[in-house]
Parts: C-alpha cells; structure tokens; sequence
C-alpha cells in the first residue's frame, strides 16, 4: 500500500469510519498491515536486511552458469537481467521497461527447478500480462539461455539414482549423495545433512525412472513421496541458503536478531547504526563456499513493513 502510514495511523485509534470511507476492502488492508504490529523500542529502529535473489545466486554458482556470475559479480539485477534476455529489451528496476522484471521474476521462480507452463500459470504469468502462446517459447527461452543448470538436474538424478541402486556414495557439483542404512544422505556444503528415508527407485506414471522415499505427504500423513533431479536441486539450493542465513546470524551475533524470514533478517539497532555495514557482514561469504558472490540490501524503519 502507498499510504501504509496513514492506514496504520487510522486502525491505530480506532478511526474505522474514515477506515471504511477510504478504503474499500477492510479486511485486505488489515492483513496488509498485521506486520506493522511489530513496533521498534523507543529509540531504536529496525534494520531490515536480506541477500537478493539468493536462490538464484546459490543455483548459478552451484552449476557454473558463467553469465549468471558475471550479472552478480557486475552488481546486476538478475530479475532484470532474465527478463533482459526473455523480451530483448533493456531492463532496470524502477527504470526503463521496470514492469518487466515482474515477469522475469517469475520466470526465475517458475523456471530454476524444471518448471514448465504449468508453473509459470501457477505463479500468475497470465495474469501479470503474457498470453499462453507465450508460456511454451518462455521455457523453451530460458532453458537455452541456462543450460548449465538444466544439465545440473540431470546430473543430480544420475547420481542420487546410482548412490540409491549402488547402496554407495556418489557426488556431483561438489554436492555428496550417500545411501547408508536404508537411508539417503545429501551432505551441503556447510557439512549438514539432508535426509531421505527409505529411498528407491521406480517406475512413475510416464514410464519413466523415479525415486521415492517415505515423508509427510500433501494428506498429512506418512506416505511414499516421488522426487527427482530438479526437485532435489530446490531442496539442495534452498537448504544452502539457509545454512547462509545461518552463518549470516553468527556474523552478525552482536546485534539484536529478533526476527527473521525466509531470506531476511530484522535487526533492531539504535539510530546510529549503519545500514551499510549491516549488509556487508550479511554478504560475507563462510569458509564452507568462499567463491559464491552475496550481496544483502536494507532498509530502516520504526515499524516492520514490506520495502
């Protein structure tokens, strides 16, 4: 909301009739504003810093797509950059053709862990302005321009099936895969496991090879679960970033965390601090995976808002 202040200030004292005068739909304005209910100590602001496009940043060092890197060594906008390449015309937040990043955000979104037309639907590409004629050449679009991560996928699917089939460790992009015990172990760069129960091998509803493994399902309930490469590269890539965050929170031990989301962190800190040096010991980067490039952006508020 443009005038989140003002809303806030008029659900603070309780004005509801200037609320409803002005507003038309109350309900999606309260929930809009159920964040600024986490206030800063008087005297003290939050300082809210998270990585940008961290999951786009993990997949292309984990798969060695050079042009990614450069985007990211160049202090580039890969959401731009995406859609850059997607619609061939120049892109820049809040500049040139900004309405665009939207869609190459999506397609990032959509599109990194083997996604098709159906994702891109599911994550509102026709309703952010693409035709369906559009969808197919997207995907066709972006596999071509990222082959390094398409062949990751792969690569993952032969090595997990063959650590599951050998009952023996195998690895690819410096990710390890071990069977040990019934069990399958995916061990991260930082050392910390991922674990699958009782993994197999079988046959999915296309004819084709899949792995399962034992987990809660959609039901709630225990249930075989079916995966396969680019899925496993989600799990791995979002679970590196988590452990990046992590590292990110001891780096920053000092300070006050008293929140974080997803890839985000809230700090509250006098009004002295400096937002800058924040986001620098954010982006440092941990012995585990020293060449990854990070970058952590911020903002300071009295309140916890969106940016």
């Amino acid at each position: 909301m443009d005038d989140l202040d003002s809303a806030r200030e008029l659900v603070r004292i309780g004005d509801y009739d200037s609320l409803s005068m002005l507003y038309d739909d109350i309900p999606d304005t309260l929930s809009q504003l159920i964040r600024t209910a986490f206030i800063a100590n008087p005297g003290y602001k939050f300082y809210v810093a998270d990585f940008s496009a961290i999951e786009a940043h993990v997949i292309a060092h984990l798969a060695g797509e050079s042009w990614r890197a450069e985007v990211f060594k160049n202090g580039g906008d890969i959401y731009c950059a995406s859609a850059n390449q997607m619609f061939h015309v120049p892109v820049e937040k809040h500049g040139i053709n900004g309405h665009l990043r939207q869609k190459g955000k999506i397609a990032e979104l959509a599109l990194g862990y083997g996604g098709s037309v159906g994702t891109l639907k599911a994550m509102g590409a026709l309703e952010m302005g693409l035709t369906e004629d559009e969808l197919q050449p997207l995907v066709d679009a972006w596999r071509q321009s990222n082959p390094n991560i398409v062949a990751l996928w792969w690569d993952f699917d032969t090595a997990i099936k063959n650590a599951i089939k050998m009952h023996c460790s195998t690895a690819s992009h410096g990710i390890k895969f071990t069977w040990r015990s019934g069990i399958l172990f995916i061990t991260l760069p930082s050392g910390r496991k991922l674990t699958y129960i009782k993994p197999r091998v079988g046959e999915n509803k296309f004819g084709g090879e899949s792995v399962t493994y034992e987990g809660i399902g959609a039901t709630k309930k225990w249930e075989r679960l079916e995966s396969y490469g680019p899925k496993f590269v989600e799990n791995v890539v979002q679970a590196i970033s988590r452990d990046l965050l992590m590292n990110a929170m001891k780096t920053l031990f000092h300070c006050f965390i008293c929140g974080h989301v997803h890839d985000e962190l809230i700090i509250e800190c006098s009004e002295k601090a400096s937002l800058e040096v924040l986001c620098q010991q954010m982006a440092k980067t941990p012995d585990w995976i020293p060449d990854i490039l990070l970058r952590a952006e911020g903002y300071v508020t009295e309140f916890y808002k969106k940016d």
